[in-house]
Parts: C-alpha cells; structure tokens; sequence
C-alpha cells in the first residue's frame, strides 16, 4: 500500500495528508489515462449528465470499492434531498474514485465522458493526456461556508497576498460596528424627537429602502469585486481616483476627532469608580452658586425652598437660565475647562491627553496584525496556504466579537432597567406618537436622508475596504440588506432605551420629555450622566454606559484606522510595505494622536464641533454623487452589473438598477441642494462662531471635494493622447489591471490574452505551497515532472 501522490491541486494532495487516504496499486491507473471503460471513472453528483453514474464499477479494487460504493451512495442522498433546490446554482461536479474527493468539471462534458479529475477525453491518446493533464485544475467544491454564493470555494483565504477575512461572521460584525456608532446613541433621538417622534419613521424608512440599502451594497459590491481600498478601486476609472483620495481626507478628519469623543468616554469611565458619582452633587469646588442638583432637594427642609425647587430643576439642563445641573457644571468647568473663545486654546488637559493616548493605543494594539488579533493570528494557518511571517489580512476576530456585540448586552440591560422606572411610559410614548402635520416639512425628510446617510458611513471609504477583504464569490447583496437593517434597528432599539430614561428624568424635573434632551455631546456627557445619578447603584450603571460608548466609538474607529492604512499599503502595493504593515499603522496612529492634542485642549470641544459640522457634512453628499455617476454612467450600468453576476451568479435585482442609476442620485442630490438652503452657522449654547473659524471650517469640508477636480486634471496631463477629447477617453477607460485581483476569477472579459506579471496588479497563486512535483502526461505516453504553479 503506497499513500496516494497524484493530484497536481492543493486540495486533492491535502486532502490525502489529513484522511490519510490510500489506494492499492489497482488504483494507480488514476494517475494517467483511462479508458472510458476502466474502474476508475468518477461519478457526477447533481448536475452532471447521467443519473445512473452514481454508483461506481463494480469492478473497483476491494480495498476502495467500500469507500466508492459508499460516496455513490451519498451522492444519490444529496441529489434526492438537495437537488431541486441546488441543481440550477451548481457547477458540474465529479466526484473521483481514485481519492475520494468532490471535483469541479471543465466544460460541459458529454454524457459517459467524465474523466479522472478534469475534463472529458476527446478521444485518442492526446484527448488522454488532457484529460490526466487536467489535474493542474482540481478544485474543492463548493461550500456554503462564510455565507458563499454556490460558486465558491471552500473557506481558506485565497487571497494569499492581500488576505481575507477569516470567516463571514467577521466581516459582518465588522461592518455592524462600524456603522453603529456614538450617533446611533445620540443624534437618532434627537432627531426622532425634534421631527415629530413616530412621524420620523416613515420618512426615516423611506430613505434607507430607496437610499441606504442601494449605496451600502454599491460600496460593498465595488470594494470586494476588485479586492481593493478605497483608492485601488479607481483603477475601473483612474480619472475618479480623487473619490478615493476624498474619502480618505474625511476619514482623516473623523478619525481625529471621534478618537476624542471615545478619550472623554474613556475619562467619565475612569471618573465612575467611585461610590459617589462626582457629577451627583454640587459640593464639589468646582460647582458655583447657580448649580441645583436633582439629589441636593433631600438636603432641602425650608418650606420655600420646596416650593421654588421645581422651578429651578425646570431648568437643570436648559440653558436659558443661571440655573445649571452639577452634570453640566462638571462637563464644562471640570473635564473641559471651556474657554471663551474657540482662539482661545489655554491649557492642554492632560487627563484629556492621557485618555486621548490610551484610546489609539488600544485602536493600535487591536489593529497590529491587519486587523486580526494576536489570539486568532497566533493559531494554525489554514491548510494549504503560503506561510508567512505575519498574516497581513484584516480581520476584527475576537476583538469584534466583543466590540460589536456587547454593546446590545448594555442596551438590553440599560432598556430593562429604563422601563421599569417611573415616568418611563411617558418618555417612550412621546418617543412613539406621530405629529402627523410635520410629515409634509420637507426638513424632517431632509433629517432622515442625512441620518441614513451618516449612520451606514457611505462615502467614507470604510464600506469599500472593508470588503475588499470579502472573498471574491461572498455574497455582498445580503451582507449589505443584514448590516443596513441592522444598523438602522440598532437606532431604533436605541431610542426605547433613551427616551424610557428621559421620560424618567422628566417625571423627577417635572418638566416635558422635549425639555430634558440635547444633542451631540451634550446628550452623551451631560444629561445622560445627570439620569445615571437616579438610578440605583448609579455608579454601576455609569460604568456600563461608558463602556457601551467606548465600544461603539472603537468600532467605527478600528475601520477608519484600517481605511487609511489600506488605502496607503494598497496604493504602494509592493512586498516591503505589506511586510511593514505593522509600522504603517502606528504611523497612522501616532499622527492621529499628534493632530489630536489641540482638541483636548480649553477650547478643544469648539474645534471638535467645527470638523464635527463641516469636515464630514455635505462633502460625503458630493463624494457619494460622483462615484454613483462615475460608477453608472462613465464606467457603465451594463458593465457593472456583469461585473456583479460574474462575482455573485446573478444581476443585481431590478429594483436597486433603478436605484443606482435614477433614485439614489436624484435623493443624494436632494439632500445637497437642502443642505445648501437650509445652511445656518455653527453655534455651540450661545456662542456665535466667528467668521474666521466658519471660513476654516468650509477649508476643511472643500479640501476633500476639491481632490476630486484637481486629481483629474492631473490626470488628464499624465494620459496620452493627441486631443483633449482622445486624452479623456483614454483617463476614463478601465485600466489594464482593473478587475478581480486573483488569475483565477479573471474569466470573459476579464480573461488574460497573454501571459500575466507581476505589474498587472493581480496574484498568480501555486495549486499546492510546498511546490509538488506533477507528473505530466505527454501525447506520446511518456511523463515528466512539472512543478504545481500555473
């Protein structure tokens, strides 16, 4: 008994190793020609011509006809039980007698004409030796793993270069925690409330089935079919590639300032570790006369000073007047120190800037290997890839596992808790009863088109890389429809959490639910840890809820980091760099930090507010428009959507072709012309930026749209052509290495005319990674040894 050696494919010598398959010597004509007629043809499962193949020659050796006879029988099972539903989506599939392994045919052989491993015999030696020849092809049938279409493979990383995600639960929390974030938490309910309460639904929906959905699933469709960021993806029109340098500006600019937001929840987080909440009373000496605090009427005997105390908690979080709550008083004297002016710069507060320094490294350590974390990269390589010295795909792994899921345990435990006190019912029907009357203001549709929009993180570039990790054949269109629905749930479940606290806290102010709320940061730090100081336990509750705002600030965080850095390793694109990945992004981290340190400064929170309003606002709108008509319209609906069929199996459906070319567009373009109308300089309380800051703040939201203008003009200086017309057409037209990035799944248009190098931009990889030696069957009978890369 020898251990079987044929098979020029990773799968079929792989397989071997790990079942230990041998084959007696009567099995070795499997290793070159057959006869139509020898023992050692293979059988076809659903799909293949014959019904009757199933059950293998008789005449097989003993030592394999069990294991054959058993498989046929498997076969007959699964074309009983799954062939109706799987027949029309599968490839023509054989199954080998020599090893018993699942094998893709070539073609579309004829009826009795299955060969050993690949395709059919035409006849004659030669059609023979093809036929053995084939072995060069083998292929592991399909597997439902990591949510595939039926065409793909089974679940490793094929792209051994670039990687891939480990497995799709991965991507698909990935992207969850990236697009549920702190406005999630904050800005939904606030304008869920501000816009009519239920009434904001219908709009709020309307927006993310004709808007939402369709730009989630473009992005993911785009980035995962070329396997590349947001600047690589460009190649299908280089004179756009100033889209991509767009995105990463705005991811730039939020990837600043969110990581300040995450360092505050960091430092109220700290701050909670304590019996006494310090933002619980007014005690402390950085309270002033005017601090009136909800748990300070229990030191109150004097009879006037009942009688006076519901006027002044009327008033704990609003502004208008002296009176202001110890939360209030804490955020802005204590952990700010907020100057006057936003010129004003003062200090550097450095709990700020130490929350500010834990926060990217804890981004950077979860980022140093890709994506993937130390526990999950330190485990066994799949079998039969390429080892490496350090795997370069992204992957959140274990660290989204926690990141993105935890958060709905707070959720839950925070919406359990929120029900059950007082006045809770109050808060949650003012949250669910519609003003029917607001439903016609075309702001309140203007407010759900740009919460849509902001809440998924269209335009920002992290959609696009983080699919471009995607396996080639995953099934991006359900992804897109799970993550957006997720997502926009996420919002609403949310805001039943939000608005049972608030109706809590207006029952103790007694004032309305529209009373106690504010927005931005004001919401997060100021009335929510005011509502955290009724609860029992409260200091228990505040960890859980900075906690659960850390969370969701590093989720969104972990793939603004990882955007850029694709972006810059995929754009250089060479050996050196993806080996110093590791160095690129503590790059990346270092200098985030260091443009950081001004917004942890006294007048900090007004520049923050200012990128907060201009950096990331209508410009998203502009970058966003541009790629669905550069997508649609210069590249072509018709092509893009073979592209998608060629990685799916089938078009996009008819509904988001009309979205993608008609509805989104003309609703993106909505959305930029009310923003426009609808413009209203920045404030913050009472404080009227001045014109210098709000002209800085335009700077910032134009430096991303004008990459779109001026990349293209350099574009069209570099591109040959004796015309400024021929020169146009020669910058819009797909370059020579647009398409999918490995040999293999370059098919129809796609397909290589000549022989492929190392400059086309995409992977040749080797059928098996310890170079086997394949023999390969001449014409004339003879054999020679031909090493396993094609």
């Amino acid at each position: 008994m020898r251990q079987c050696r044929a098979g020029a494919g990773r799968g079929v010598n792989e397989w071997r190793r790990h079942a230990g398959c041998e084959c007696s010597p009567g099995m070795a004509a499997a290793h070159g020609p057959v006869a139509p007629s020898s023992p050692e043809q293979v059988s076809h499962l659903p799909g293949a011509p014959s019904s009757t193949s199933h059950l293998l020659d008789a005449g097989s050796s003993s030592s394999g006809g069990l294991v054959h006879l058993a498989l046929g029988a498997v076969g007959l099972v699964r074309e009983a039980l799954l062939g109706t539903l799987w027949q029309p989506l599968l490839p023509a599939s054989l199954l080998c007698q020599a090893c018993p392994r699942l094998l893709p045919a070539e073609g579309k052989p004829q009826e009795g004409c299955w060969r050993v491993h690949g395709v059919p015999a035409g006849g004659g030696p030669e059609g023979q030796a093809q036929s053995t020849n084939a072995l060069l092809m083998v292929a592991s049938l399909l597997s439902p793993q990591n949510g595939a279409v039926p065409s793909e493979a089974t679940k490793r990383d094929q792209n051994l270069k670039r990687g891939n995600w480990g497995n799709q639960i991965e991507f698909v929390l990935t992207s969850v925690g990236y697009a549920v974030g702190l406005g999630n938490v904050w800005r939904f309910p606030y304008l869920c409330y501000r816009n009519g309460g239920g009434a904001f639904m219908f709009p709020y929906f309307i927006m993310l089935i004709f808007c939402g959905i369709p730009l989630f699933f473009m992005e993911l469709s785009f980035g995962q079919f070329a396997s590349q960021g947001c600047l690589g993806v460009w190649r299908i029109s280089p004179m756009f590639k100033g889209v991509g340098y767009g995105m990463m500006v705005v991811s730039t600019y939020i990837g600043i300032y969110y990581n300040v937001v995450i360092c505050i929840a960091f430092y109220y987080f700290f701050s909670s570790m304590t019996h006494v909440l310090p933002w619980a009373y007014c005690n402390n000496p950085w309270n002033t006369r005017d601090c009136a605090g909800v748990l300070d009427a229990s030191n109150l005997t004097n009879g006037s000073q009942l009688a006076a105390l519901p006027s002044n908690l009327s008033h704990l979080l609003n502004h208008s007047l002296q009176r202001t709550s110890p939360s209030e008083e804490y955020w802005r004297l204590y952990v700010l120190k907020l100057s006057d002016d936003i010129g004003i710069f003062g200090e550097v507060r450095l709990p700020l800037l130490g929350c500010l320094g834990v926060s990217w490294v804890v981004v950077f350590l979860c980022l140093i290997r890709g994506v993937k974390s130390s526990g999950k990269a330190s485990t066994s390589p799949p079998a039969g890839s390429v080892p490496t010295q350090k795997d370069p795909a992204p992957c959140l792994c274990y660290v989204v596992y926690f990141t993105a899921t935890f958060p709905y345990v707070v959720l839950t435990i925070l919406f359990v808790r929120g029900v059950t006190l007082e006045g809770a019912f109050t808060g949650i029907m003012y949250y669910l009863t519609p003003q029917w009357d607001k439903i016609l203001e075309a702001k309140v549709w203007g407010d759900a088109a740009s919460q849509i929009f902001y809440s998924l993180g269209c335009a920002w570039g992290g959609l696009i890389t983080m699919a471009s990790y995607n396996k080639f054949h995953n099934n991006c269109y359900r992804d897109s429809v799970i993550i957006s629905i997720t997502n926009c749930a996420t919002s609403v479940y949310a805001g039943f959490v939000i608005f049972s606290i608030l109706g809590f806290m207006a029952n103790h102010l007694g004032v309305d639910v529209s009373r106690v709320a504010d927005h931005g940061p004001g919401l997060a730090f100021v009335a929510y840890p005011e509502a955290l100081t009724l609860l029992p336990i409260s200091p228990l509750w505040s960890l859980l809820f900075f906690f659960m705002l850390i969370l969701l600030g590093l989720g969104t965080q972990f793939c603004l980091l990882e955007t850029l850095v694709t972006a810059i390793v995929d754009e250089v694109g060479n050996e050196w760099i993806l080996q110093r990945k590791t160095y690129v992004t503590l790059g990346v981290a270092v200098a985030g930090f260091l443009l950081g340190i001004p917004l942890t400064s006294q007048a900090g929170i007004y520049w923050l507010l200012l990128m907060d309003n201009y950096a990331a606002s209508f410009s998203l709108v502009v970058i966003s428009c541009i790629m669905c008509v550069a997508i649609m319209y210069i590249y072509g609906h018709r092509n893009y959507f073979q592209d998608i069929q060629m990685m799916l199996g089938f078009p996009p459906p008819l509904f988001f072709q009309i979205c993608w070319r008609f509805v989104s567009p003309a609703i993106i373009f909505f959305i930029l012309v009310f923003t426009v109308i609808q413009y209203r300089p920045i404030t913050y309380n009472h404080y009227q930026y001045p014109g210098w800051a709000v002209a800085i703040g335009f700077l910032m939201a134009l430096s991303s749209v004008l990459c779109i203008p001026l990349y293209a003009i350099f574009r069209l200086c570099r591109t040959d052509g004796d015309t400024l017309l021929q020169r146009l057409k020669n910058a819009t037209k797909p370059s020579r290495d647009w398409g999918p990035a490995l040999l293999e799944h370059r098919t129809g248009r796609y397909a290589p005319t000549i022989a492929p190098s190392p400059e086309d931009g995409f992977e040749v990889q080797p059928l098996h990674p310890d170079k086997a030696q394949i023999p390969i069957v001449g014409s004339n009978g003879s054999s020679r040894l031909q090493d396993s890369r094609i």
